[in-house]
């Protein structure tokens, strides 16, 4: 099965890709652009938003017009209405190398990220994960040093979390309690399961992860068990995250990047779209609607 390019957007480092279900608009960043992106699949209107500095991931909030973006240097509540900013954390200000990456709400409407070392290689796993909890403090989870945090998603019922550390090509997994406390960490799918690294994941409704490879031009399904179920392919070697959408939530979207590509191919940076036989899941909002 291969999928369809839908937007010829050319992203440099497209990302963070989530479905907006109450405006029915995907969102997805641009990193290296500055930019955030807005697209309403079924009226094409497209909108770009440039930012002060670089976003890395981005959530929903219980309030339409206000979302929680991960900036390279941290944590702010921007409000597209008014375009004004609510700083609330820097994050790893003494670590000179690195900056945010992936993130996505728990279950419990958490914010959950991870951290990129920019140094040249080697690339040494020096940041962490981290929690934006819903009193707005900051916390930073036990799951070891990290050089290119990726795949962050959560099973159906919340109690586990899915991460990895692109650069060592193996999807991890935990158990992951209501009250976010972390433990059992494994790995879920093994480095030679799959051609290509893994970046951006989503989970079905029948707890399947969703998988971008970056560099293979494929996405994959990969079971609870971490067995491949099946794969996806596009024209664009650099696919980075993936989600759920449509009005039945039956349509996986896939951003990519033509970061680093010397003869990027027609569509490589543009959004791509499948429909499936599977649905996804409401993306959770920080905070939920009823307290942010």
């Amino acid at each position: 099965m291969t999928m369809e390019l839908i937007l010829d957007a050319r992203n440099t480092l497209g990302e963070g890709i989530l479905w907006d279900d109450r405006q029915q608009r995907l969102l997805w960043t641009d990193i290296e652009g500055s930019e955030l992106w807005s697209y309403v699949p079924e009226t094409g209107f497209t909108k770009r938003w440039v930012l002060r500095e670089r976003l890395c991931s981005m959530a929903l909030t219980g309030r339409d017009e206000r979302l929680l973006l991960g900036f390279a240097s941290g944590l702010s509540f921007f409000d597209i209405a008014t375009g004004t900013f609510e700083r609330l954390h820097d994050v790893e200000p003494h670590l000179p190398t690195t900056r945010l990456n992936d993130g996505r709400v728990d279950r419990e409407g958490r914010f959950v990220f991870g951290m990129f070392n920019q140094a040249e290689n080697p690339k040494h796993p020096v940041g962490g994960f981290y929690r934006l909890n819903r009193d707005l403090s900051l916390e930073a989870l036990p799951l070891g040093g990290v050089a290119i945090a990726n795949s962050i998603c959560f099973s159906p019922d919340g109690r586990t979390m899915y991460y990895a550390d692109s650069g060592t090509r193996a999807i991890r997994c935990c158990d992951y309690a209501r009250d976010g406390t972390v433990s059992h960490q494994r790995v879920f799918a093994q480095p030679d399961a799959a051609a290509g690294d893994p970046d951006g994941s989503t989970v079905d409704a029948e707890g399947f992860l969703w998988n971008a490879r970056w560099g293979a031009g494929q996405v994959v399904r990969f079971a609870p068990d971490g067995r491949i179920d099946r794969i996806l392919t596009l024209p664009a070697l650099q696919p980075t995250c993936v989600a759920f959408g449509g009005p039945d939530l039956d349509v996986l979207y896939a951003t990519s990047a033509t970061v680093g590509l010397a003869d990027p191919a027609a569509g490589a940076g543009g959004l791509f779209a499948r429909r499936l036989d599977v649905s996804g899941l409401p993306e959770e909002r920080f905070g939920r609607a009823t307290d942010a």
